[in-house]
Order: structure tokens, then C-alpha cells, then sequence
């Protein structure tokens, strides 16, 4: 027997399989679970109460009008509706472009170019438009609720306010919720108009198809009941938008890392909720049309 033989022979010596788990492996992939389970069951329970607080305080802002905070309201209309003009504008009108150039390739196949106008119309009208609105205003506006939040609870001025009496919801919450829900119907609109015109000067340049044509085949594509769709939609968006950004920011931890912490969890939560609802209200108007 040789000597490397006797070596693979001796108990002491033998090498565990590579695919062997390593009880060490396990037990970090078990605390990750565990940890994620708590953290999840944690942010459920404080969301819902979040959502209690925020339900009762807009009750108490309907049956009592003159309570809400008008001014802050119009301040944060200006912020999160007459600034993201420009750049809502631009997104949609390129969304729009860019749905023009693919649907004229494959329309042009078959001779069917007038088409255009209902896919551009249709995607942007009940789809596309609410979608890149509430993506931009998630970006924007939920962010920066996140982070006004979050540098207040650094600063201790919200425990302030709660130990002077005020209640933080409708102090703070509510002003930018209103605000949000008036704006992005407002923006949406724009954003549905501006796409449409991508497609047409797609439409006109690239398959030569007169305006008149591209503007009477749109109206005939886009039912009413579409154009309703598209402004429910951004309604409900907003609602989710300014919610997620405020509690996020009312989670923070007390360091300027927590309030980054809590700003990129705010647009993340909130794109994936906008993306979620997006697909359950996708799923009820198709029964209901």
C-alpha cells in the first residue's frame, strides 16, 4: 500500500464533500430569514397603525375644514405639481416617441399605419401616463416628504409638537397628502396629452400620416371610460405615494443615515406599490369595461 493509499485511508484525514452544507452556512441563512420575518411583521403592524392615524386625521380634516393647514397644502401643490411640470412633460412626451417609432415598425408591415394611434393613445392614456407620473412624483415628492420627515425627527421636532399637543398626522401628514391628490390627476392630464402628440409627430413625420387623421382616429380609440381609468388610477397612486413617503420618514432612525436609510426605502416601497396597484386596478377595469 503506498503512502498517499494509506493517507486517503486514515478517518482523521478524510475531506467532507464540497456540496456539504457547513453548520456555521445554516445557521447565518436561518438568522437571515428569522431577521426578515420580524422586520416584515414589525413594518405590517406599524403600517396598519400608521393607516388608523392617518384615516382618523382626514376624517377629522372632513368634518372640520378650517383646521387644515390651507397654506402648507398650496405650498406643497406648488412643489410637487408646477415644478415636476417640465420634467413630466418631457418623460411622457419622450414614452411617447418611443411607443411611435416601435408601433410604426410593426404597423408598417401590414399596411396598417393609422393604428398608431390607438396603441399610443390607449398605452398612454391607461397605462403609461398614470404609471411615469407616479414614478416621477414617487422620486420626487415621496423622497422628499421621506426626507423633510426624517431630518424633523432628527432634530426632535415632531417629539416637540407631540408634547405641545399637536398631533403629527394632521399637523404634518395630511397637507402634503391633500396636496399630492389634487396635483397628479392635474398631471397626469398633461402627461396623457403630451404622450399622444409624441406619437402623432412620429406618426406624421415618419408614416406620413396627416394630423387630422392621427387626431380623429385617437378620439375614436380613446373612450371615455379610458381617460376615467388613467385619472382613478393616479388618484389612488397619489394616496400610496405621499402615505409610504410620510411613514418612512416617520420611521427614520435619529441619524442623518437613517434619513437616507429612510428616503431610498421610500421610493423603493413606493414604486413597488404603484407597480402592485397598477396591476390589481389593471385587473378590476378589465372586467368592468
Amino acid at each position: 500500500m503506498s503512502e498517499k493509499d494509506s493517507k486517503d485511508d486514515m478517518p482523521g484525514l478524510a475531506r467532507p464533500p464540497s456540496h456539504q452544507v457547513r453548520p456555521s452556512d445554516f445557521r447565518r441563512g436561518v438568522e437571515y430569514v428569522g431577521d426578515f420575518s420580524l422586520r416584515f411583521a414589525n413594518d405590517t403592524v406599524s403600517l396598519l397603525a400608521f393607516i388608523g392615524e392617518l384615516a382618523f386625521a382626514l376624517w377629522h380634516s372632513f368634518r372640520n375644514p378650517r383646521k387644515v393647514r390651507w397654506k402648507e397644502t398650496i405650498y406643497y401643490m406648488d412643489i410637487c405639481g408646477s415644478d415636476a411640470v417640465p420634467i413630466v412633460l418631457l418623460i411622457c412626451f419622450l414614452m411617447g416617441l418611443i411607443l411611435g417609432f416601435q408601433g410604426a415598425m410593426q404597423m408598417h408591415k401590414f399596411g396598417t399605419d393609422i393604428f398608431v394611434a390607438d396603441l399610443v393613445g390607449l398605452s398612454i392614456v391607461k397605462e403609461l401616463g398614470p404609471l411615469m407620473v407616479a414614478t416621477i412624483c414617487t422620486g420626487r415628492a415621496g423622497s422628499a416628504f421621506a426626507a423633510e420627515l426624517g431630518t424633523m425627527k432628527v432634530t426632535e421636532e415632531i417629539d416637540a409638537m407631540v408634547t405641545m399637543g399637536f398631533v403629527p398626522t394632521r399637523f404634518l401628514i395630511v397637507p402634503k397628502l391633500l396636496a399630492l391628490v389634487a396635483v397628479m390627476p392635474v398631471l397626469t392630464v398633461y402627461g396623457d396629452i403630451v404622450g399622444i402628440l409624441g406619437g402623432m409627430f412620429v406618426g406624421h413625420v415618419q408614416l406620413d400620416i396627416p394630423i387630422i387623421a392621427y387626431y380623429n382616429r385617437t378620439l375614436v380609440a380613446i373612450l371615455p371610460q379610458y381617460f376615467i381609468e388613467g385619472i382613478l388610477k393616479s388618484v389612488v397612486f397619489a394616496f400610496l405615494v405621499a402615505g409610504i413617503g410620510c411613514f418612512r420618514g416617520l420611521q427614520a432612525s435619529n441619524d442623518t443615515q437613517g434619513v437616507g436609510r429612510a428616503t431610498t426605502s421610500a421610493v423603493v416601497s413606493g414604486i413597488f406599490l404603484v407597480v402592485l396597484s397598477d396591476t390589481a386596478l389593471t385587473y378590476i377595469f378589465s372586467r368592468l369595461w
